[in-house]
C-alpha cells in the first residue's frame, strides 16, 4: 500500500516525484499538455487505460473499478498528486478516489471546467458536449449549477468525437458534418427560428479539443468554446504551491531547473499508444519513455 511516511510537504524527496494523471486512453494528454507548459519544471507519470478505452458507454460501477485499479498503479510507482485526466472517470470516480487514497492530493477535471465556464458566460446558457457517460452521471450540469444556479444547461452526447479524435479525423467535410449532426439541434436550428441559443459551449470530454476547429464552425460566431485543460493545469499549479510541493519551492527556491520528465504507461499496444501520444501532445515521443502496465 501507498505510505507518504517519511514524504511531508515540506520533505525535497516528495517535491521531486512526478505528477500522476490518469485517462482511459490519450484523450487525457491534452490535459497533460496544458501542465507542461503551466509547470515546466515538474514531472509527469501518465497513464492510459487504452486495453478498456472506451469509459464512456461503461457502467458507474465498471469505471469506478477501473480508476481505482490505475490510481494503485501510479500511487506505487510514486507520486505526489493524481490527476484524473477523464471527464467519464472524475464524473464516476473523483469521490470515491479520494476516500480510498486519502494520503494523496486527488484533482479531477470537472470542477475547473465548469468554473471556467461560468466565467465565460454571458447569458447563463451553456451547453455541454461529452460522453454518454459524462452526461448519464450530470456531474457538469451540478458542478455548474452550484455555482450558478440560474443557468440554462443543454447536455449533448457526443459520442463518435473520441473515435474521430483518435483516428485523425478532425477537420473537412466528416468532421463538420457529424458536429452538425449533433450541434444543430442546439445552435443553428434554434438561431434560424430566431430563438436564444448558448454562448458557451464546454467540452467536456479530453478527447474534444482536438475537433475544436470543427465545433467551432458549426457552434457559430459569438459562441466561447471551454476546455478544462487549462483550468485543471492552474489548479494543480495552485495546490502544489499551497502545499509546498512543488518543484522549486522550499529550500530550492529560486534555483533554475532543468525541465521536467515525462513518462507514459499503457494498457495495451505502446507503438499505437505512442503515435496518438505524439498527435495529441505535437511532440515526438521517445520508445523508451513508454511503458506497458498490467492492470
Amino acid at each position: 500500500m501507498y505510505t507518504t511516511q517519511g514524504l511531508t510537504p515540506g520533505n525535497a524527496a516528495i517535491r521531486e516525484l512526478p505528477i500522476g494523471l490518469f485517462d482511459s486512453g490519450v484523450g487525457g494528454m491534452t490535459v497533460l499538455r496544458a501542465m507542461r507548459g503551466i509547470l515546466p519544471n515538474e514531472s509527469f507519470l501518465y497513464l492510459g487505460d487504452t486495453a478498456r478505452s472506451p469509459y464512456g458507454p461503461k457502467s458507474v460501477e465498471t469505471v469506478q473499478g477501473y480508476t481505482l485499479q490505475a490510481a494503485e498503479e501510479l500511487l506505487k510507482r510514486g507520486i505526489k498528486m493524481l490527476v484524473i485526466a477523464c471527464n467519464t472517470a472524475t464524473a464516476a470516480a473523483l469521490d470515491r478516489v479520494r476516500r480510498e487514497f486519502p494520503q494523496i492530493e486527488t484533482v479531477g477535471v470537472i470542477e475547473p471546467g465548469a468554473e471556467a465556464a461560468c466565467r465565460a458566460t454571458h447569458t447563463g446558457r451553456i451547453a455541454v458536449i461529452a460522453t454518454h457517460g459524462t452526461i448519464r452521471g450530470r456531474a457538469y450540469e451540478e458542478a455548474i449549477l452550484k455555482r450558478m444556479p440560474d443557468a440554462e444547461l443543454f447536455p449533448i452526447p457526443c459520442p463518435l468525437f473520441v473515435a474521430m479524435a483518435e483516428d485523425g479525423l478532425v477537420e473537412g467535410p466528416l468532421a463538420t458534418g457529424i458536429a452538425a449532426r449533433y450541434l444543430d439541434p442546439v445552435f443553428r436550428i434554434p438561431r434560424e427560428q430566431g430563438l436564444e441559443t448558448p454562448d458557451t459551449l464546454v467540452l467536456a470530454c479530453t478527447h474534444f479539443p482536438l475537433l475544436q476547429s470543427a465545433i467551432a464552425d458549426v457552434a457559430g460566431q459569438g459562441v466561447t468554446l471551454v476546455d478544462s485543460a487549462t483550468n485543471t493545469a492552474r489548479v494543480v499549479k495552485k495546490i502544489l504551491r499551497e502545499k509546498h510541493l512543488d518543484r522549486g519551492s522550499g529550500p530550492s527556491a529560486g534555483v533554475a531547473f532543468c525541465p521536467g520528465s515525462t513518462r507514459f504507461l499503457t494498457t495495451d499496444d505502446p507503438e499505437r499508444f505512442k503515435r496518438l501520444g505524439e498527435q495529441f501532445l505535437g511532440m515526438t515521443l521517445a520508445p523508451c519513455t513508454v511503458e506497458l502496465a498490467k492492470l
